[in-house]
């Protein structure tokens, strides 16, 4: 029992998919999407790219959370230091 309660808290291994870009992660949910719009593939192989598209998802928000926290942070020194420049 406590062996399994340490497995749940332990921390996931971490994705290959962390290592993606923004562009390339973008590119591979595109290219899913249209996999799955195009049809003509079974319901296992649909539910394997529905998963892996929401792994590339998460990885985009990720870096687009990123980037907007970047945004803030600059804005936020500039805002501050804007008045002593006056």
């Amino acid at each position: 029992m406590a062996e399994q309660q340490q497995e749940q808290a332990a921390p996931a291994a971490p994705n290959a998919d962390d290592a993606l870009g923004y562009e390339h992660a973008r590119d591979a949910l595109l290219d899913v999407v249209r996999q799955l719009e195009t049809g003509g593939i079974s319901l296992e192989e649909s539910l394997a790219l529905w998963e892996r598209g929401e792994q590339l998802a998460k990885v985009c928000q990720r870096w687009l959370d990123g980037a907007r926290a970047r945004l803030d942070a600059a804005l936020a020194a500039e805002e501050g230091g804007g008045s002593d420049r006056m």
